[in-house]
């Protein structure tokens, strides 16, 4: 078994060094059209450059187009942005509803005994001190010894999760974990939009009619509703599923994933929360797709997503309300559509797409900002290496692409390896064929009783997901050999002191507050701080 870092090791591209301060930008001028968490984030991360104030950025979003929000989940990324930003949790947690995220809980994914819940964590140093044994026992398991081999036995996050406390100690604490977050989507977009406002961001609340290109094909300006253009040098789109300028002005093809994820629909219900404030996604298995349950401060976020070929919408929502138990209330429900895949270039002559317009994957990893925030941050450094080129344009894309295409082939082995039969959707997924070369491998290897740390440090497969978010999910869903196949542990075999462990995991756990009152704390300290006007 190797160490335990090779189980953590999830790379993030570092931060180029910065252009010095006298450079120019390579253009100077940015729109960002859209809005919404996606727009204003972007605009953010281009506002905060080394070029500051000498590269312009511009938000058009009309304020005739809705944005879809029904309650987020992010991943431990987000906390970088803010970072990054110099934005603290107690200034924009309190402003958008938001919860802490210590990781997913998966419930009926798998009718394995004994495998029917598991814990997705945000894996973190604590973990450390187990993560071998947890290994090991996968390990010991795939080759037919019969040893604990579940993830949430091993995971401080799991165990800070199932007690309902928040995944961030008191400050200076000398324990911390991985986190993301839960919050409002449409809040934090309006958060974001004055917070860039307050850095230089110039906002034009204007109804964008078509894209105007040059001729040479780059877009050169766009017309506006009520009459006028809007120019820039460069152009960012941010306008959601309808990808204004990337589809309909640049005519990007898009890459469907129609043939690996059948989820193409969802409907959301809110309900409140009055209880015990989780702090985790739950994440539950029902007939044609599955719920979530995301906790916010106000309220709980519920959705179901789906596949439309499965089950129509009506039958979706009641599913959903019996799920709840809502079937008799008066709650209305918000249907969505969903255009999974991605776009075949992301940047493609003078415009990046992001968000919605480069690409979606259904929400099951909270990937959707992850990409946002992947993507304008690559933006970002492109513009300050001063290098728009074409073979920069390719390096970029190829990246996005690798992102896309790893994150679809984790959450597509969620739906492989279930055990479901109950109904055609979760046969049709277990029995799902078109699945890409390296979750073929990864797979095979699992399968064929052999560990897959080497592929996944070497990058055969499994790219974008660190080795124990891959651990967790196949221990997770008790991808092992039948129980009536394993043997008894011999006396060599046991070397792992599993009560230390669960020890271990018991103490730390309990140094982290109950998850309210630390985000009481949070409140107390915005209504007492004025934020500057």
């Amino acid at each position: 078994m190797p160490d335990q870092d090779a189980l953590f090791n999830h790379a993030q591209p570092a931060r180029p060094g910065l252009r010095r301060q006298d450079v120019d930008p390579p253009v100077r001028d940015v729109c960002v059209v859209g809005g919404g968490t996606a727009g204003w984030m972007t605009a953010l991360l281009l506002a905060d450059s080394a070029f500051g104030a000498r590269l312009r950025v511009t938000v058009l979003e009309s304020p005739s187009v809705g944005i879809i929000g029904v309650g987020e989940g992010s991943t431990p990324w987000l906390k970088d942005f803010f970072d990054r930003l110099g934005i603290a949790e107690s200034t924009w947690m309190p402003a958008c509803n938001a919860t802490y995220k210590s990781g997913i809980s998966f419930d009926g994914w798998s009718t394995r005994p004994g495998f029917e819940r598991y814990f997705h964590p945000f894996p973190s140093t604590l973990d450390n001190h187990v993560m071998r044994a947890f290994g090991e026992h996968a390990h010991a398991r795939l080759g037919g010894v019969d040893l604990p081999a579940h993830p949430d036995r091993f995971f401080v996050s799991a165990a800070i999760a199932r007690q309902c406390r928040a995944p961030r100690g008191a400050d200076g604490a000398p324990c911390s974990v991985r986190y993301g977050y839960h919050f409002d989507s449409t809040l934090l977009g309006a958060f974001l939009r004055e917070e860039a406002g307050r850095r230089g961001v110039t906002h034009v609340a204007r109804h964008m009619t078509r894209a105007l290109l040059s001729d040479d094909g780059a877009i050169r300006a766009v017309e506006l509703a009520d009459g006028g253009t809007l120019e820039a040098g460069f152009w960012v789109d941010c306008s959601g599923f309808a990808s204004l300028l990337a589809t309909q002005a640049l005519k990007i093809a898009f890459v469907p994933y129609a043939g690996n994820l059948f989820n193409d629909a969802a409907v959301a219900l809110p309900t409140p929360n009055p209880g015990p404030l989780m702090s985790q996604t739950v994440s539950t298995a029902l007939r044609h797709g599955w719920a979530w349950k995301i906790p916010l401060t106000s309220r709980d976020g519920n959705g179901y997503v789906y596949s439309s070929s499965h089950c129509s919408p009506d039958e979706a929502e009641r599913e959903l309300r019996a799920h709840l138990g809502l079937l008799e209330a008066d709650v209305p429900a918000r249907h969505l559509k969903m255009r999974v895949g991605r776009l075949e270039k992301t940047w493609h002559r003078n415009c990046v797409a992001i968000g919605l317009a480069q690409g979606f994957i259904e929400p099951l990893e909270a990937t959707a900002l992850l990409f946002v925030q992947r993507t304008a941050e690559r933006l970002v450094a492109a513009l300050e290496a001063g290098d728009l080129g074409a073979t920069a344009q390719q390096r970029f894309n190829d990246a996005v692409n690798a992102n896309f295409e790893g994150a679809r082939d984790y959450i597509v082995s969620h739906y492989k390896t279930n055990s479901r039969t109950d109904t055609p959707y979760w046969r049709d997924n277990a029995a799902n064929t078109d699945l890409s070369a390296g979750l073929e491998e990864l797979l095979r290897t699992w399968l064929g009783r052999r560990p897959i740390i080497d592929g996944l440090r070497s990058g055969s497969f499994g790219y974008g997901y660190p080795p124990a978010s891959w651990y967790a999910l196949l221990s997770g869903m008790g991808v092992f050999p039948p129980a009536d196949q394993l043997r008894a542990a011999a006396p060599h075999e046991r070397v792992h002191d599993l009560g230390a462990i669960d020890r271990l995991v018991a103490e730390a756990s309990a140094r982290f507050p109950e998850h309210r009152a630390s985000l009481a704390g949070h409140a107390a300290s915005a209504a007492g701080t004025a934020r500057p006007a």
